[in-house]
């Protein structure tokens, strides 16, 4: 249909004009790169972020980039310090987890979960003449708002959500005719929630990450007597006890912790959720993505998803008091929707991405199988319940993660319309691989954090081998309903799977190292595990045998290594979980064992933020495609408009 600005046009004056072009913006520019378009574009639309310079900081470095090329540039512009470390406090989103409702985006109030309008720049691109003045119209449907600009400067609006905007523009230019362009503005917003497991969460890479002092810190070990202490680098700013001999309290020692976007969960801004969310929105500039981050460290399917589980560790509050429960991922993103719904009836959830099934076959337990060596400490930990053999696992992959899935698959098909392809399941990668897929040899390399740790390389090629030949098939069997897998109706039932990133992971393993990883980790983390300092005395003041300060360890800086190891996690994280059952709680921030969950339960054997971008790389195309953000963009219109005689109308 011709537009209606148009339809009093005479035949003579079309053909003297020329034609009437109307096609995608990429095709016209492809045909006539001088024809003039209106292009227009949404403004910080990751509406995660509260301030559009962190929305830009990414744009910027996504240009012709990958998102572990991005990833690797804003590394080594941020000298290993990482670019989340001050956007964290600038999110629609609190530490806590809650929502703002409203939330204050660059000085204007919206709601987060139904917005109901969008920030909008216009502009009009192609051979623009010189000086020409351009008079713009954007209709909604209530009236047009006008205004005459330069063309060109750039046209700032908002747009109603849910509703059609027509921009028009007519272009003056001394005695040229007057040419007019249109096109249709209508931002799509997409809903992505991200659910899921320490994986999905972003464990391993905490928003700001720990300062290190270049000091010691006393541990006690199991064995209990004087001889058994070790010293460690101590947190910077903590002025308390650091001998074994002088106890502090643990609230002293949590003001100095890691700051994670989430502590109760270890949720990440480099979680590869986040950044398969944030680069939907860095790639399609006519839409926004309202993204509700849900995934939590340590989840499992019945505990985590559809229950309610234990926190990982509590920020440091006012109050003092500690929640160690964190509501169902699968119940808090009902509510979000049911709420949403009743002010937007039409809000979708348009995307979930997914990432669970570890912890229901008890992975954690093959970790501390693997690493913990000396009998004492296997004893103790075999009796505590958080260390399980293949044998254990392997049972649990044939009777309770069927069935889990199953309750799962029905939890969240209502929430995404009944099409399950709306879920894109993102698959494990196997974490001791390197060298073009050649298992880890294991031993103290990485490991040497804690005195009895030592990846037996035995146990170590036995669980890489039920990883890649049992486990990992059979979460695909179960995510896409093949391999025997218990769907109901295996065409809505199917997941969207994605595995592409594993073959990138089987280079870049926790054994794998590379003559260009940072300079700290190549002299202070010996390849025979002998990194830290014996000796109790000279220990306390200089605890690194490579006689530099442990504060000049960087966490974001590109390493052959995607997997954080325990030395990374303690180093970047040091985390003392606080959601432990009440007898497992030591009284004494010294105590044996803080000193083993504190170099584990920071991230050990998880990806680093630069695995996490590999993994959103994989994500991210089958997201689009899911989505349909690479179907044909809306149309542009294109005329002259004839001089008009007195009296005629337009």
């Amino acid at each position: 249909m011709i537009p209606s600005f148009l339809r009093t046009l005479s035949a003579g004056a079309l053909l003297l004009a020329g034609i009437l072009i109307a096609m995608p913006p990429e095709r016209a520019s492809a045909q006539d790169s001088g024809a003039l378009q209106i292009n227009w574009e949404v403004r910080n639309r990751f509406r995660l972020f509260r301030e559009e310079r962190d929305f830009l900081l990414h744009v910027e470095n996504a240009r012709n980039r990958s998102i572990l090329a991005a990833e690797q540039s804003l590394e080594l512009q941020s000298e290993g310090r990482g670019w989340a470390r001050n956007m964290v406090n600038r999110l629609c989103i609190d530490l806590q987890g809650r929502v703002n409702q409203p939330c204050t985006r660059d000085n204007t109030k919206e709601n987060y979960l139904t917005p109901i309008d969008h920030p909008v720049t216009v502009r009009l691109v192609g051979a623009v003449p010189v000086g020409a003045t351009c008079a713009w119209s954007f209709d909604d449907g209530d009236g047009p708002q006008q205004s005459t600009f330069d063309c060109a400067e750039p046209i700032n609006l908002r747009v109603r959500y849910g509703k059609q905007t027509v921009a028009t523009v007519d272009v003056s230019s001394g005695s040229d005719p007057t040419q007019r362009v249109q096109t249709e503005i209508q931002v799509r917003d997409i809903f992505v929630a991200g659910l899921g497991d320490s994986i999905a969460s972003g464990e391993g890479n905490p928003d700001r990450p720990l300062a290190l002092s270049d000091e010691g810190f006393c541990f006690r070990s199991y064995l209990g007597t004087a001889g058994a202490q070790y010293y460690r680098p101590s947190r910077h700013g903590f002025k308390g006890g650091r001998a074994c001999e002088a106890p502090d309290t643990l609230a002293n020692w949590q003001r100095y912790s890691a700051l994670w976007f989430n502590s109760p969960c270890h949720r990440s801004l480099y979680s590869y959720q986040t950044r398969t969310a944030l680069a939907l929105a860095v790639r399609y500039t006519h839409i926004a993505v309202t993204y509700l981050p849900l995934a939590c460290t340590g989840a499992s399917i019945s505990d985590g998803l559809l229950g309610s589980q234990r926190a990982r560790e509590c920020p440091p509050g006012k109050t003092g008091v500690c929640n160690t429960s964190v509501n169902a991922q699968v119940a808090e993103l009902r509510e979000a929707l049911t709420a949403a719904k009743k002010r937007q009836p039409d809000r979708t959830l348009d995307l979930v991405l997914l990432s669970v099934g570890a912890n229901d076959i008890y992975f954690s337990g093959l970790v501390a199988d693997v690493i913990v060596e000396t009998a004492t400490e296997r004893a103790l930990f075999r009796r505590s319940g958080v260390m399980a053999a293949v044998d254990d696992s392997r049972d649990a992959l044939a009777r309770e993660l069927p069935q889990n899935f199953v309750k799962l698959r029905e939890a969240l098909k209502p929430l995404v319309g009944g099409d399950l392809s709306h879920v894109v399941y993102v698959s494990y990668a196997n974490p001791a691989l390197a060298e073009g897929g050649v298992p880890c040899r294991g031993g103290k390399a990485g490991f040497d954090i804690h005195p009895a740790f030592n990846a037996d390389p035995q146990r170590l090629a036995r669980v890489s081998t039920f990883v890649d030949t049992e486990f990992l098939p059979q979460l695909k069997g179960l995510a896409t309903c093949t391999r025997g897998a218990l769907c109901r109706d295996p065409e809505a039932d199917r997941m969207t799977f994605v595995d592409a990133h594993q073959a990138a992971f089987a280079d870049h393993g926790f054994c794998a190292h590379s003559g260009n990883d940072p300079e700290f980790d190549r002299s202070c983390f010996a390849e025979n595990g002998q990194s830290f300092n014996p000796d109790i005395v000279s220990a306390a003041s200089q605890p690194m045998l490579c006689g530099r300060g442990a504060s000049e360890y960087r966490a974001y800086l590109p390493r052959a290594r995607w997997i954080r190891d325990a030395n990374d996690s303690y180093f970047a994280a040091m985390t003392y979980p606080q959601g432990l059952p009440a007898a497992s709680q030591p009284t004494d921030i010294h105590d044996a064992t803080w000193g083993v969950l504190s170099a584990v339960y920071g991230g050990a054997v998880h990806p680093s933020a630069e695995g996490h971008a590999a993994m959103a790389d994989a994500a991210l195309p089958a997201a689009s495609t899911v989505l349909g953000l690479d179907a044909a963009p809306p149309n542009v219109t294109r005329g002259f408009l004839p001089q008009l005689l007195p009296g005629a109308q337009q």
